[in-house]
């Protein structure tokens, strides 16, 4: 079946088709580099790293750009910089800030088990083509300058709106930066004036100043992945203003449509029902989270909501989650176990073979329809219930079915990113064989009167679950039932 991904701009799943035949061009919008990342970042990169090992599961081949903003992400409540605020904060140069936190950033994205971008650029690096774009769109009328200020004029791109469906007449309520000089309140920043004490300032035709936030995704996603892309991400909130503006300023400035051909967003994450935020003292930094419940915890838990839906993250969750990764690692530990044997397939084992063969494309339908990890999840646990019962009464299979198991739980572990690096446990014949050689050696120990090592590999057995007995000059073992 085709992969179905739901488009913020059409408002419903769409048979997903590339640009160019076996290649997706993605571009997800990454960080700002002002503080630690939390758990919300942890969702957001976990659910575009899933699209990525879908696609790549699906054949193609993904040329995947996720940017860095170290600078022009302002914060509307107070009107500054994040990347200054976050320099105040800590007193230290915003390009300090910048390093520290990208990699932290970085850091915990390896540690998520997330897969690295194949582009992943700052917006500082990139300030002589944002000043070459934006005089493109001034040349083209889509722009104009005040007092060292350039805005983009949103009445001359007529499509603005249609990523949000917000209507000009409601975009006063969206006066992202009140400036009364602005022709209309909703025009946006393309480039801001600074002074001259201002620590993020660059060289422009129009003075100096810095970019505003907009304008950086267009430029790093045209230089890198060219003017129209098949895939765009990031988080709901960004749909207004930042996406929308993002694609009038492309669209203006390449004369091509459709910018971007599939918009994927994704759900919020709330902590107890309520929104993360420092003034309720309730935001979870995912280093600390790492630590906690280590990285197949927080995935498990992430997939557990569909990508498009909020996600709450709480006690009962986070439970829930580390009882799904247990039975996962416990059945596969169990399959991995099994005695694989060479002989005329048992009704069980049919059973098995045909019901992992229907799991596999359960599995693959519900991952090509918009992702849907939960239901993708049903199918798996509901294929651990099954197996399980059909094998509970022995510890052989025939190779071929246990094969085709393993080859299902391997795309499982790959496609979620879960148990990756999991290692099988011995069999239970090079266990036996193996206490059996340390036992011989023991024994050597005895007859040469050498009682103090043989008395501390009986103790150092009896601590590994391993009881000894010497009867009538033989050794017998048994391994203890753990209580």
């Amino acid at each position: 079946m085709s992969i179905r991904i739901y488009n913020t701009m059409t408002r419903q799943k769409e048979v997903f088709q590339s640009i160019e035949p076996g290649l997706v061009k993605i571009y997800v919008c990454g960080p700002t580099v002002y503080d630690s990342p939390h758990l919300g970042h942890g969702r957001a990169s976990v659910v575009y790293d899933i699209l990525i090992r879908w696609l790549e599961y699906r054949g193609f081949h993904v040329k995947y750009v996720r940017n860095v903003t170290d600078v022009g992400h302002i914060l509307e409540t107070v009107g500054e910089d994040r990347m200054i605020l976050g320099a105040k904060r800590e007193r230290l140069h915003p390009m300090e800030i910048a390093d520290k936190y990208l990699l932290e950033y970085l850091e915990a994205m390896d540690r998520l088990g997330n897969k690295r971008p194949s582009i992943q650029p700052r917006a500082s690096g990139h300030i002589m083509e944002m000043v070459e774009v934006i005089e493109k769109l001034l040349e083209k009328g889509y722009g104009y300058v005040v007092d060292g200020n350039v805005y983009f004029d949103v009445s001359k791109f007529e499509d603005y709106g249609k990523l949000s469906g917000v209507r000009k007449e409601e975009l006063i309520m969206h006066r992202v930066e009140p400036d009364p000089r602005k022709r209309n309140p909703a025009d946006f920043a393309l480039w801001k004036t600074a002074s001259e004490d201002y620590p993020l300032r660059w060289k422009s035709p129009w003075g100096y100043g810095f970019p505003g936030w907009h304008i950086e995704c267009s430029v790093m996603s045209v230089k890198y992945l060219g003017e129209q892309i098949d895939l765009h991400g990031g988080a709901r909130e960004l749909i207004f203003p930042h996406h929308e503006n993002s694609l009038a300023q492309s669209e203006a400035y390449t004369g091509k449509k459709p910018f971007v051909k599939y918009w994927i967003h994704c759900g919020l994450l709330t902590i107890n029902g309520e929104k993360m935020s420092k003034s309720k003292g309730n935001i979870i930094k995912l280093t600390e989270a790492l630590d906690k419940w280590g990285k197949d915890v927080l995935r498990m838990f992430y997939i557990s909501a569909h990508y498009r839906s909020d996600v709450d993250f709480n006690e009962n969750s986070i439970k829930i989650a580390e009882e799904n990764l247990r039975r996962l690692s416990d059945f596969i530990e169990r399959m991995e176990s099994m005695e694989a044997v060479e002989y005329t397939l048992s009704e069980n084992e049919r059973e098995i073979l045909e019901f992992t063969k229907k799991s596999i494309i359960d599995f693959e339908e519900r991952m090509d329809d918009d992702l849907d990890t939960p239901g993708a999840l049903a199918v798996l646990f509901n294929y651990v219930r099954a197996v399980n019962s059909l094998i509970a009464a022995t510890s052989t299979l025939n190779r071929g079915v246990k094969e085709e198991a393993l080859e299902f739980l391997n795309t499982v572990r790959r496609v979620f990113g879960v148990l990756e690096e999991y290692k099988p446990p011995p069999s239970k014949d090079l266990v036996e064989r193996l206490i059996q050689l340390i036992v011989e050696v023991r024994e050597i120990f005895r007859r040469e009167k050498r009682y103090d090592i043989s008395d501390m590999i009986r103790n150092r057995l009896r601590e590994l679950g391993v009881e000894l007995e010497d009867v009538a000059g033989e050794t017998k073992w048994k391994i203890r039932k753990p209580i």
